[in-house]
């Protein structure tokens, strides 16, 4: 759906359990489930205190200019939540918005 869009896709994976930490178990699980995007195994944490994340799984829309603009904590479509759809909805409009260095004099692209 965003192929070629000028969007990109991070996954951060915290482990929640000695499985989980090991990095060929997390390959397996994201090929078996179609993820293409890079994953980091944040097996410190790090990355989960620095967000402040407290579930599994949290998502975060960053804009254009680095700020998050919409977050997502659980599971997407837990009880017919729609949180896929409200997500996809979300991308297409950031990618909507004008670039903000664009026509800036100098600005590279």
């Amino acid at each position: 759906m965003f192929a070629g869009k000028d969007f990109v896709m991070l996954g951060i994976h915290t482990p929640e359990t000695d499985t989980e930490r090991v990095t060929a178990n997390v390959r397996k699980a994201a090929a078996e489930a179609g993820l293409t995007f890079p994953i980091l195994i944040d097996q410190d944490e790090s990355n989960w205190d620095h967000w402040g994340n407290s579930m599994w799984p949290s998502v975060y829309l960053i804009d254009k200019e680095g700020t998050i603009r919409f977050w997502w904590y659980g599971e997407l479509n837990w009880n017919g939540a729609e949180g896929e759809i409200r997500l996809r909805k979300r991308i297409k409009e950031l990618l909507d918005e004008p670039n903000p260095i664009e026509g800036l004099p100098g600005a590279i692209r």
